[in-house]
């Protein structure tokens, strides 16, 4: 090894995110001290957003086993399901919350560029992209800052439809969230999914001693430096500096690398295909290696470079975007540089595969990092954090929401204000700047319970959604993380699919906070228990901790991303259809108003018991809603969620643009308060629409399994709920459809 020209300090090694601990086990791995490109190396493969060491004990809480799991959570790039007839699918959803918070437009676009190419080196061609978004209020407020909250949401929603939309990848849908935990720390979660047929799945290995290592695609510069470690640290006033740390994407090159890639793995020339992700090549020479049991050796000399003057440290740690790593069979090296050349990027060998274990780095042949490869990638510490119930629980789900009963008033402007609340409202400002209908296989589209797409060539479609309330976790972790499973589940059933498997991103602030600690275990368990019930295994996911500002840390987020399958039959939507329709209330309502939209829109309040989910009636009801969609009875499925009652029904009457539609309802309100039938968020709850002529056959399905009751029809041009709600369907139309546009053209007049 060449001598050290920097001395390793303490401060230098706080700098890279080490513990003195870690630093200790890093010079026993090595026998030696570490030079400072082994120590950057480290830092990055040993950080949470890498190594998972703070997390790592309690994600073997979550389920991974499933009948139709083929690539499971951990084991590669993206889970990948069977769904039948030889076709796959590859799936996976990651976060790029802080570098998003620095810079929106390319923190967003890279967020989805990574995210697809997670997808494609599988070997799966992406055919969807969907997003989870967290933010501040953008409503004025004391003490809130909504002009830089309308900065970010403008700059992520550009660079999330700039990436997908010059891609040619259909973006069909979302949530988006807004409160006052994540202003300043925004979340953008990215869901990205891939269609393949079984034999053509790539695994990330490096095997065969000798074989050759290609770097592929985009030159590296110094664009994303350190940005595992950036993302594994919580955000402060100083991390305007990190901006270095951000990366920047170019979709037009990656659609190039996209078929490049998917052309030379139509050969039998290709061992393994890693993308250079968090950590670079880093990550993707250390992982392949640790994978195949074997040993890796790179010269950086080789690397294609497009800025002067890099070093080794440089090279190993940068971001740079649009690149990855692949192995080939010794021999074969030409066939994959012919296919490259054809689509103009580079296909470069810098090194190969070796058969004693480790990462050796070289610079012009001169050794500059020698690294155990399985040490580096797998052995990473993992600690058991400690764990505390947050002080503020008690008092929170102590709190009666009926002291502010008093204060409701009129129930229609209620009503009208909840539908012009943000979170609740039309998303319309958001997807419309997607692309959702590129490639003509998106069949329903954003803004119904979960979005479908279908498989051209087949009877197979796929719904996807993506969900959590953030509120409820915030209030009772265990029971947010059911809810949340339980949701996206039911969104997918309402569609009429049958749910299959589960991707997770988990968004927490920073796990050394006992409080903090306790929030991550809880939701776990919570998510854990309802995928067992739904029998929906995780195939794969991420976790984003840190996630705080100076003024305190996010809403815990444990967000959930569900893929169903739908075969020989159309996918339902979940809004009516037909005047004379009957609609029925799956479900029961109940006093249930803790942690409710209710809550925080009329009174600025988050407090209360949040909603008591019975997993058992949650799966019976998402089993009727497949069995009558079977049968072709659903005209109209929707989910009860946030608002209730009241706001589900509007929207069944307003979501359908340009066919609006009014219902008449009656509902028995069994001894419940006003709010409470109106806007209670109690689970597995859904409002149907059927063709009269199939109601006797409807209520045969139903009766054994739900309590449910017939509550009107479909029609005219207002909504009507017992006396309590007369409203002209265009009034909620336009406070609902309007609601975020409207709060984003002030920020721009």
């Amino acid at each position: 090894m060449p001598t050290q020209t920097i001395e390793i300090t303490p401060d230098i090694i706080a700098k890279h995110n080490v513990t003195m601990s870690e630093y200790g086990e890093i010079k026993k791995i090595l026998g030696r001290e570490p030079n400072l490109t082994e120590l950057g190396i480290f830092s990055v493969m040993w950080s949470e957003h890498c190594s998972y060491k703070n997390s790592k004990n309690v994600l073997k809480l979550l389920p991974k086993e499933g009948k139709r799991i083929l690539v499971k959570a951990g084991e590669e790039n993206a889970g990948v399901v069977d769904i039948g007839d030889g076709y796959v699918i590859a799936f996976k959803i990651e976060s790029h919350n802080h570098p998003s918070a620095i810079e929106p437009f390319q923190g967003a676009a890279t967020g989805v560029g990574g995210i697809l190419r997670d997808i494609f080196t599988m070997g799966a061609r992406p055919i969807a992209c969907m997003d989870s978004l967290r933010f501040g209020k953008i409503d004025s407020a004391p003490g809130s800052d909504a002009a830089h909250t309308k900065h970010l949401l403008t700059g992520v929603v550009a660079g999330i439809a700039h990436y997908g939309n010059c891609m040619g990848i259909p973006t069909i849908g979302g949530e988006v969230y807004f409160d006052e935990s994540y202003e300043g720390n925004p979340l953008v979660n990215a869901f990205a999914l891939g269609l393949a047929k079984k034999e053509e799945i790539v695994k990330a290995k490096a095997e065969g001693i000798g074989n050759a290592v290609l770097y592929l695609g985009a030159a590296t510069g110094r664009d994303g430096m350190g940005g595992a470690s950036f993302a594994s640290k919580d955000l402060t006033e100083e991390s305007q500096k990190d901006r270095p740390a951000v990366q920047v994407g170019d979709p037009f090159l990656q659609k190039l690398l996209l078929e490049a890639v998917l052309e030379l793995l139509k050969t039998d020339c290709v061992v393994g295909i890693q993308d250079m992700g968090a950590a670079g090549l880093t990550c993707s020479t250390c992982e392949t290696a640790s994978r195949g049991n074997t040993g890796i050796e790179i010269d950086v000399a080789q690397v294609p470079q497009r800025e002067t003057g890099m070093v080794p440290y440089e090279i190993m740690l940068s971001e740079s975007q649009e690149r990855m790593l692949v192995i080939i069979k010794k021999g074969r090296e030409h066939e994959a540089k012919r296919i490259f050349e054809k689509w103009d990027l580079h296909a470069e060998e810098i090194g190969k595969v070796t058969g004693d274990g480790m990462m050796r780095v070289k610079e012009n042949g001169v050794t500059v990092s020698e690294i155990p490869a399985k040490r580096l990638a797998d052995d990473a510490p993992v600690y058991v954090r400690e764990e505390k119930e947050p002080e503020y629980l008690k008092k929170a789900q102590s709190f009666d929401p009926k002291t502010l009963f008093s204060k409701t008033g009129d129930l229609n402007a209620a009503l009208l204000k909840l539908l012009d609340s943000p979170t609740i409202a039309s998303k319309e400002w958001v997807y419309e700047q997607y692309d959702h209908m590129v490639r003509t296989n998106t069949t329903v589209l954003p803004g119904s319970d979960a979005s479908v797409i279908r498989i051209k060539g087949t009877n197979k479609s796929v719904a996807i959604s993506v969900d959590c309330n953030s509120t409820y976790c915030y209030l009772d972790p265990y029971e947010g993380g059911k809810i949340a499973v339980a949701e996206a589940a039911r969104n997918v059933a309402c569609s009429g699919a049958e749910p299959l498997s589960v991707t997770n991103c988990l968004n927490f602030g920073n796990p050394h906070n006992p409080e903090i600690f306790w929030q991550l275990k809880k939701s776990i368990e919570g998510m854990r228990d309802a995928c067992l019930m739904f029998d929906t295994p995780v195939s794969g996911g991420n976790v984003s901790l840190y996630n705080q500002n100076p003024k305190g840390a996010i809403d815990p987020t444990p967000t959930i991303g569900m893929v169903g399958l739908i075969e020989g039959r159309d996918p339902v939507t979940s809004f009516f259809k037909k005047e004379g329709d009957v609609i029925i209330l799956l479900g029961k309502t109940k006093e249930e108003l803790g942690g409710s939209e209710f809550l925080k829109t009329l009174f600025n309040v988050k407090s209360g018991l949040p909603p008591r989910l019975d997993l058992k009636e949650a799966k019976k009801l998402n089993d009727l809603l497949i069995a009558l969609a079977k049968k072709g009875f659903l005209k109209s499925a929707h989910d009860c969620a946030e608002g209730g009652l009241a706001v589900a029904l509007a929207e069944s009457c307003i979501s359908n643009r340009g066919r609006e539609i009014g219902a008449v309802v009656n509902v028995t309100t069994d001894h419940l308060s006003n709010e409470a039938f109106l806007f209670s968020e109690s689970q597995s709850r859904v409002v149907i629409s059927v063709d009269p002529a199939n109601l006797k056959a409807v209520e045969e399905l139903i009766k054994p399994n739900i309590q449910y009751e017939i509550i009107g029809k479909v029609g005219g041009d207002r909504l009507q709920i017992n006396k309590l709600i007369e409203a002209p369907v265009a009034v909620l139309s336009h406070a609902w459809r309007n609601a975020i546009k409207r709060r984003m053209e002030v920020a721009t007049a």
